[in-house]
């Protein structure tokens, strides 16, 4: 037995019973509480000084759920296009996608999968970068951060 929900809305959210009657114990009941949750994405700004190291973690809080875990890929983008830059799946070495002559040899993977990017250059100020948790397929967290680059 089982109930399938499609088109999940936070208005889903509550208690869920299943009952039925069984012959000859009477009737058997379970209950299940279920949550749903928005989407989860957070923004958040970063100012750096030109040809300087950039750190940008990947979720800020994620001090519940080891990252390493769970495949995440990070991506830049500008001007509506997304570029990947660094796949990572868990036990695994973090994949590199060097396809942007901007971000090559510049981008590396920090501790608790943070994106560090170095030398910052004025190309990168404006640029979104974003780190995509896939906790399940259905539940991805996202992160973005817009970069501020400064020059001296």
């Amino acid at each position: 037995w089982a109930l399938h929900l499609e088109n999940l809305t936070i208005s889903l959210s509550g208690q869920y019973e299943c009952s039925f009657a069984t012959y000859p114990h009477g009737s058997k009941a379970a209950k299940i509480q279920l949550i749903v949750k928005a989407e989860e994405e957070q923004h958040y700004v970063k100012e750096v000084w030109l040809n300087q190291t950039l750190e940008i973690p990947c979720i800020e809080d994620a001090t519940s759920e080891n990252l390493s875990n769970y495949p995440l890929k990070w991506l830049v983008g500008a001007s509506g296009r997304e570029e990947e830059l660094v796949t990572k799946e868990p036990s695994c070495p973090a994949a590199y996608r060097n396809g942007s002559a901007l971000y090559r040899q510049r981008v590396r993977l920090g501790l608790n999968n943070a994106l560090m990017i170095f030398p910052t250059k004025i190309a990168d100020d404006g640029r979104v970068f974003s780190c995509h948790v896939m906790y399940h397929p259905e539940r991805v967290q996202k992160s973005s951060t817009t970069v501020r680059v400064f020059g001296k």
